[in-house]
């Protein structure tokens, strides 16, 4: 889906304009049901939380246009925390506490989740984060539609490494999600008989990247694998293509067009080729997806969001919630995460989706694609993936209480 990224921004900032912050509580009506959302619709990622935000918005006309729930209509009610975590547990709280809503859908990054997931724990509040992440959350409150590295990294690294070679230089953003990442990385390479020869990690606000390109070069490794994260970092890429390396040293990543934003402001000769995993993309190939664009088209025929494993994880989330309120008959909490629990599995735009009842991480196809004249290919699918590292550590059967994020050990 083609879309300039400025007539993106503006048109989605409008939708969101009447909804976002307000001073006072949402009302819920004896006819209406709250939903929260909680994404970034300003600021640094707010390339990623605009799109989720509109595909929520499309959710709730969805199931309202199809007769709502238990006789109700959704209402969603939407805050801008604007990439601020003061802000993300401000409105979170005013969620939980104030508003009342019967579930909340949003944090894009970890630290954001990590910020607001105590809170909807503590408060009862139910809550599905729908972005891919590093794994390891324990938590009964939490569904986690996202991807996790035991169902891509896994995939990803063996595939480039059978086209490519065994010596592997791991560039990474520092914080949480690219440091434990970059640990899947040396574990997957190792597994497969290979060597990370090293591994630089960068703030979310670096730009510049001349002296690493220089170590990559000096290192000569067969691939470079790029855990970099948002729009500072997309620098390394033009730097990388500008120094001549991009037909020398071939790159694969785990994060390039995650948020969908690559394929529109990056040029083909940069971002060509790159191999990436993940559990969505808009090329997939089957009925519910041609459906699903569809949807997204004549809702947003101008402006049309950036589809993305995380914006369509957030269709998910919302639909997969409303089927277990169905199944539950109520959206009070627990009959509704019990009605989570039941194995149940669903048709989605990127295929199978289960909610593992061990973890309340969704077991789901993946696929490895690269991006070729801004279309992503498709080269290869996985079926029914487990996220096998966070039941490494996870087990809410038996800690039904637990409300933890585990930085799962490679040693």
């Amino acid at each position: 889906m083609s879309i300039s990224r400025r007539r993106f921004v503006k048109g989605a900032a409008a939708l969101a304009a009447g909804s976002v912050a307000l001073p006072y509580a949402a009302e819920a009506s004896d006819d209406t049901i709250l939903v929260g959302g909680l994404h970034d619709l300003s600021g640094p990622i707010d390339f990623a939380g605009i799109p989720m935000n509109q595909i929520l918005q499309l959710a709730v006309e969805e199931i309202n246009a199809t007769g709502g729930l238990l006789g109700k209509q959704l209402k969603a009610v939407t805050y801008d925390p604007q990439s601020n975590m003061s802000l993300y547990s401000q409105y979170a709280t005013q969620l939980a506490l104030r508003d009342k809503v019967a579930v909340v859908h949003g944090g894009i990054t970890s630290a954001s989740r990590e910020t607001i997931r105590p809170i909807f724990h503590r408060f009862k509040t139910l809550y599905f984060y729908n972005t891919l992440y590093e794994g390891g959350v324990c938590d009964r409150n939490e569904i986690s539609l996202g991807t996790t590295p035991a169902q891509t990294v896994e995939k990803l690294v063996p595939h480039v490494m059978n086209m490519w070679g065994k010596k592997v230089y791991t560039i990474a953003a520092d914080y949480n999600y690219g440091q434990i990442t970059a640990a899947w990385v040396k574990r997957y390479v190792e597994a497969n008989g290979g060597e990370v020869v090293a591994t630089e990690f960068f703030p979310l606000d670096v730009t510049q990247f001349g002296s690493t390109i220089s170590k990559i070069q000096g290192a000569a490794p067969d691939i470079v694998m790029s855990v970099l994260v948002g729009t500072g970092h997309l620098g390394f890429y033009r730097q990388w293509v500008a120094a001549g390396m991009k037909d020398k040293i071939p790159m694969a990543s785990t994060t390039f067009g995650a948020a969908g934003t690559e394929p529109v402001i990056m040029t083909p000769e940069e971002a060509n080729g790159i191999p990436t995993c993940y559990g969505y993309y808009d090329t997939i190939d089957n009925p519910v997806n041609k459906a699903f664009l569809e949807k997204v088209k004549a809702r947003y025929p101008t402006d049309t969001p950036l589809l993305s494993e995380l914006s369509a994880c957030t269709w998910e989330g919302m639909m997969i919630w409303a089927d277990a309120v169905k199944m539950a008959g109520t959206i009070e909490r627990m009959p509704v995460i019990e009605a989570l629990e039941s194995g149940k599995s669903y048709d989605m735009p990127g295929g199978k989706v289960t909610i593992d009842p061990i973890t309340h991480h969704a077991i789901r196809d993946v696929y490895i694609a690269e991006l070729q004249d801004r279309v992503w290919q498709i080269k290869g699918k996985f079926e029914q993936v487990p996220p096998s590292d966070t039941q490494m550590v996870c087990n809410l059967v038996e800690t039904p209480d637990a409300n933890v994020h585990h930085e799962i050990s490679l040693n």
